[in-house]
C-alpha cells in the first residue's frame, strides 16, 4: 500500500506533529514506512493542488492533507479555509482516490497544538485512520 501525506510547511510546528501522529497511525495499521511518502507544500492553499496532482497519478491507494490555519485579524483565514477544504473534497470525488482532510482551523496556536498532541486525539492519526477505512469501503465497494 501507498500513501502520500500532504505537509503544509506553514506553522510547522503543528505540522509536523500532525505528521507524526499520521505515521503512527498508518504504521500501526501495517502500511510499511516505505509505503509512506511525504510531500511538503508551503501552506494550507497549496494542499489540495497537491492532492489532486498525486491522486490523479493513481499511484497511491490515499492522501492525508495535513495543515493548520490559524484565525487571525483579517478575513484571509476564512478565504483559505474555505479553498481549501473544498480543494481537498474536489480532489477526492475527481480522482475517486481518498483524500484525508487534516487541516486544523484554530482561532489559537494553543488551540491547534492541543489538537496536534500525543495520543489518539491528535487529528494527524484522524485523519490517517480516515483515509484506511475510505480505502476498505471503496474496495468492498468495487467487489459488488
Amino acid at each position: 500500500m501507498r500513501i502520500a501525506l500532504v505537509v503544509s510547511q506553514y506553522h510547522d510546528f503543528v505540522t509536523s506533529r500532525l505528521e507524526a501522529g499520521a505515521r503512527a497511525a498508518l504504521k500501526e495499521a501495517g502500511v510499511p514506512d516505505a509505503g509512506v511518502i511525504a510531500f511538503a507544500v508551503p501552506g494550507a492553499y497549496e494542499l489540495a493542488q497537491a492532492a489532486h496532482r498525486l491522486a490523479s497519478t493513481m499511484e497511491w491507494q490515499g492522501i492525508v492533507c495535513l495543515g493548520c490555519l490559524i484565525r487571525g485579524e483579517t478575513p484571509h483565514f476564512d478565504y483559505i479555509a474555505h479553498a481549501a477544504s473544498n480543494g481537498i473534497m474536489r480532489a477526492s470525488q475527481e480522482t475517486g482516490v481518498p483524500v484525508g482532510f487534516g487541516l486544523l482551523t484554530t482561532n489559537t496556536a494553543e488551540e491547534a497544538l492541543a489538537r496536534a498532541g500525543d495520543g489518539p486525539s491528535n487529528k494527524g492519526r484522524e485523519a490517517a485512520a480516515a483515509v484506511l477505512a475510505m480505502i476498505a469501503l471503496y474496495e468492498r465497494i468495487d467487489r459488488r
